[in-house]
C-alpha cells in the first residue's frame, strides 16, 4: 500500500469524530435504555470478577483452573507456562520452537522493521521473510525478557515502610529497600552477569512485593513479518472492534551469546488444530497498568476533570499530524508519523472507551457497592480500623484538593512532552532553566546537564511545528481563559493560529540549528520571543507543579495503605490490577451479541475478501498486490481472528494464547469496543479479546510468503537454515 492509497479514502479526516459520537452514542443509549433511578442502582452489586482474572504466576490460580476447567495446573504447568512467554518492548511474545522461534504481533515490531529496513526497501508495506537463518536480520536495541524467578519481598519492604512516618520517608525507605533487594539478588545470580534484570513490582496496589528476576536476550533477530496493510487491516477504522480481518503476525528469533539459535526446552507446541468455540484459552502476557481498585472519588475525578482534557489533547494533535501527512506524504512516511498517528488514536479510542464506562450508571454502581464492601471490612475490623480507617476518606479530599489544579491540569497536558508537543515550546522550557541555570550561581554540571537537554531537542516540520504551537495557545485560551497570563501572554497576534506564525517567525528558538548557534556565541538572552513568553507560563507550570506533586505523592502512599487493608480483607481471591508484569488470564472462545446481531467467534479470509472487494482499493481494506487474488492453496474458510472472555489489555499484544495442553492457538492483538472498560472493570458478558488464529498464520507462510522452512520449524520443531533443506525434509 503507497502512502497515497493509504491517505486517499475521503472519509479519513472525521473517522475519530465519528467514533467519540459512536462511543457518547452507546452511552447515551445505555441510561435511557436502563431507565436506572437511584433506587434501582441502589440494588446493584459488584460481581466476582469485577476486578478481573489477570493471576499472577507467584498467586497462581491452580485449584481455581483444576476445579473450573478440569485439568491438572499444576505447579510444572504454571512454570512452563510461565519459562515459555516472554516481555519484548510494549508488548508479549513467546517461544515457539526449540531453536528459540519467537510469535508476536505484526504491530508489537513496526518499529523494529523499520530499523532492520535497508536503502530501498519498504519493509512495512511489502512484508519481510528470511529465506535462510543467515538472513534473519538482528534488530538494534531491541530485547525479550523471560521471568526466571519470583520471591516474595513483602515482609523485608514493610518493615522498612513502617519506620517511616512522612511520605517522604516511605518514598525513600522503600527505594533503599528495593536496591539491598536488587543488590542481594544480583549477587545470587551473578553467573547471569548482564543478561540479568531484577525488577521489584508492587501488587494489589501495595498489598504485597515481588521481586521478579528476568534474564534478557538483546540478540533478537527478524525471521518473517506480514505487511502492514495485511498486519493493520481495516486500519484505524477497524481498531478495538469486531468482526475482525487483521493477518497480525510477526516471526523473531532469539540467539544465544554464541551467535547461534537460543535453545529452549521451554516452548508452546504449535497448535495447527485451532479451537472451537466453547473451548478455553489462556492468554499470557504483560497486561499494563489498570485502574480496578480505584476509589469512587478517583473515579469521579478521571471522568470529571483529567479525562476530558486529555481527550481533546489528543484529538486535536492527531488532527495536526493528519493534516501533516495529508499536506506531504513522502516527508510524513520518512519521518515515521504514520506509526505515531497509529498510536495517538490508538490512545484516543482507548480514553473513549475508559470515559464512556466512567459514564455507565450501572458500572459506578458496582463500583459502588465493591467500596462499601471494602469499608465495611475495614470497620468491622478494630485493628484495620485503627490504621486505615480514614485512608478512603482521605483520598476523596485530595481528589477535591487536586480539581482545584483542573485549569493547569488541562492547559498543561503533556507539556515538555517531545512527541505530541512543539519542540520550540520544549526549547523555550529548556532554555529558561538554561539560562537560570547560568545566571543563578548553580553548579557546573547544572549548567552543561540543562545545556546538553536544550541542544538535543530535534525540528518537527515547519508546518506541523506551526500547529502544535498554535493548539497549545488555544489550549491556554480555552482553560485559562482569555484574560489570564499565560493567554494574554500567548496570543500577543489575536488568534492561535497568527501568534504561532509570528513566534515562529521570530524566535532563534524555532529552530534547533539556530538555537545552537545561540548557545555556542552565548547570544541566547531572555529578549528573544520565546523566552518573553517561556518568563511567564514557565512559573505558572512550575507553580502547579509544586502544588500538585506533593498530592499526587500523598495519594501514592494512601493508595498503598488502601492496599494493604484490601489485601488482608480479600488476600488472593482477587487478582491485582495490571502492572506490566507477567500474568496468565482464563477465558472461552466466544461469540456475543451486538447491535441486534451476534458477532461470530471466529472471521475467515472469506471475510477479509469480502471487505476488500466492498470497500477497493485505496482505502483502510485494500490489499497487498501479492494478496488481492486469493494465492493458490489458501482456503478462504481458514480461521483468520477469533474471540474470547479472557481478560486482556494494553501491553498483552502479541500474547500467546494456548490450551490446557498449552499448544499455541492464537496470538492476542485487540479488544472490543464493549472491553474498553477494563481499565476499571472486568466484564465478561460483550467484552472480548481479539486474536489472531495459528492456523491462519500457518496458511500465510505456507501459500503466501513460501516459508517452508518456518512452517517445517512450527510443525516438526527442527530448525532448517535453509528453504532447500527444508523442502528436501518434506515428505
Amino acid at each position: 500500500m503507497t502512502s497515497s492509497d493509504w491517505l486517499s479514502a475521503s472519509f479519513r479526516p472525521v473517522f475519530l469524530s465519528l467514533f467519540l459520537l459512536a462511543a457518547l452514542s452507546v452511552t447515551g443509549q445505555v441510561n435511557a435504555q436502563a431507565g436506572i433511578d437511584q433506587a434501582a442502582l441502589d440494588t446493584i452489586r459488584a460481581g466476582r470478577f469485577d476486578g478481573g482474572k489477570m493471576w499472577t504466576f507467584e498467586y497462581a490460580p491452580g485449584e481455581y483452573f483444576t476445579e473450573t476447567y478440569g485439568f491438572d495446573a499444576n505447579p510444572a504447568w504454571f512454570e512452563r507456562a510461565r519459562l515459555s512467554a516472554l516481555r519484548i518492548p510494549g508488548c508479549s511474545a513467546s517461544f515457539v520452537s526449540p531453536s528459540g522461534l519467537l510469535a508476536t504481533n505484526h504491530h508489537c515490531v513496526r518499529g523494529a522493521i523499520v530499523r532492520v529496513t535497508r536503502p530501498g526497501e519498504a519493509l512495512l508495506d511489502n512484508g519481510f521473510y528470511a529465506p535462510t537463518l543467515d538472513e534473519e536480520r538482528r534488530i538494534p536495541r531491541y530485547y525479550a525478557d523471560q521471568l526466571l524467578a519470583i520471591e516474595d519481598v513483602t515482609d523485608e519492604v514493610f518493615a522498612a515502610l513502617d519506620q517511616a512516618t512522612t511520605a517522604e520517608e516511605r518514598d525513600r525507605t522503600r527505594r533503599e529497600a528495593f536496591r539491598e533487594i536488587e543488590t542481594r539478588t544480583r549477587e545470587r545470580y551473578r553467573d547471569q552477569a548482564d543478561s540479568l534484570r531484577v525488577q521489584i513490582i508492587g501488587l494489589y496496589n501495595g498489598g504485597r512485593y515481588s521481586n521478579y528476576i528476568f534474564r534478557r536476550f538483546t540478540d533478537i533477530r527478524l525471521v518473517a513479518a506480514a505487511e502492514l496493510q495485511m498486519g493493520f487491516f481495516g486500519g484505524d477504522a477497524d481498531n478495538f472492534t469486531y468482526p475482525r480481518y487483521d493477518l497480525d503476525f510477526a516471526m523473531l528469533r532469539v540467539y544465544g551469546p554464541d551467535g547461534q539459535p537460543y535453545q529452549t526446552d521451554h516452548h508452546f507446541s504449535w497448535g495447527a488444530d485451532g479451537v472451537e468455540q466453547g473451548d478455553i484459552v489462556f492468554i499470557i502476557g504483560n497486561p499494563g497498568r489498570t485502574n480496578r481498585m480505584s476509589t469512587m472519588a478517583q473515579l469521579e475525578f478521571q471522568r470529571d476533570v483529567a479525562l476530558p482534557p486529555g481527550l481533546a489533547f489528543r484529538e486535536s494533535r492527531h488532527a495536526a499530524l493528519r493534516d501533516y501527512t495529508m499536506e506531504d506524504p513522502a516527508a510524513a512516511e520518512r519521518l515515521g508519523i504514520r506509526n505515531r498517528m497509529f498510536g495517538l488514536s490508538n490512545s484516543l479510542k482507548a480514553n473513549t472507551g475508559r470515559s464512556e464506562a466512567l459514564h455507565r450508571p450501572e458500572i459506578m454502581a458496582r463500583k459502588r457497592d465493591a467500596e462499601r464492601a471494602l469499608r465495611a471490612a475495614i470497620e468491622g475490623n478494630p485493628e484495620l480500623r485503627s490504621r486505615f480507617g480514614t485512608v478512603i476518606d482521605r483520598i476523596a479530599t485530595l481528589q477535591q484538593e487536586k480539581a482545584k489544579h483542573a485549569a493547569a491540569l488541562a492547559a498543561f497536558q503533556f507539556a515538555g512532552s517531545s512527541a505530541f508537543t512543539s519542540a520550540t515550546e520544549r526549547r523555550a522550557i529548556a532554555a529558561y532553566a538554561y539560562l537560570a541555570a547560568k545566571v543563578g550561581d548553580m553548579p557546573a554540571d547544572t549548567v552543561t546537564a540543562r545545556r546538553a537537554a536544550l541542544l538535543r531537542i530535534g525540528d518537527f516540520p515547519r508546518s506541523l511545528e506551526h500547529q502544535f504551537l498554535a493548539e497549545r495557545f488555544a489550549d491556554f485560551e480555552r482553560y485559562f481563559g482569555p484574560s489570564h497570563r499565560c493567554t494574554r501572554a500567548a496570543l500577543q497576534d489575536g488568534t492561535p493560529e497568527a501568534s504561532s506564525a509570528a513566534l515562529l517567525g521570530s524566535s532563534v528558538l524555532a529552530d534547533s540549528v539556530m538555537t545552537a548557534r545561540a548557545v555556542a556565541d552565548d547570544a541566547l538572552t531572555m529578549d528573544d520571543p520565546a523566552l518573553r513568553l517561556a518568563a511567564v507560563f514557565v512559573p505558572v507550570l512550575e507553580e502547579f507543579r509544586q502544588g500538585y506533586r506533593p498530592l499526587l505523592a500523598e495519594e501514592r502512599e494512601l493508595v498503598l495503605d488502601l492496599g494493604r487493608a484490601r489485601f488482608e480483607v480479600f488476600g488472593q481471591n482477587v487478582p491485582p490490577d495490571g502492572t506490566s508484569s507477567p500474568r496468565i488470564t482464563d477465558g472461552v472462545v466466544q461469540g456475543y451479541e451486538y447491535n441486534g446481531t451476534l458477532a461470530p467467534p471466529y472471521t475467515t479470509f472469506f471475510g477479509l475478501y469480502d471487505r476488500y472487494h466492498s470497500h477497493g482499493p485505496g482505502t483502510w481494506w485494500d490489499l497487498p498486490d501479492r494478496w488481492k487474488i486469493p494465492p493458490a492453496g489458501l482456503d478462504l474458510a481458514t480461521p483468520l481472528n477469533f474471540t474470547s472472555t479472557a481478560d486482556t489489555y494494553g501491553g498483552n499484544s502479541g500474547s500467546p494464547a494456548v490450551t490446557p495442553e498449552l499448544a499455541l492457538v492464537g496470538l492476542n492483538f485487540d479488544r472490543n469496543m464493549e472491553g474498553l472498560s477494563r481499565d476499571f472493570i472486568y466484564l465478561p458478558e460483550r467484552g472480548r479479546n481479539v486474536m489472531v488464529d495459528v492456523r491462519a498464520v500457518q496458511a500465510a507462510l505456507d501459500h503466501v510468503y513460501d516459508a517452508d522452512r518456518i512452517v517445517q520449524e512450527l510443525t516438526t520443531g527442527r530448525l532448517y537454515r535453509s528453504e532447500q533443506e527444508a523442502d528436501a525434509a518434506t515428505p
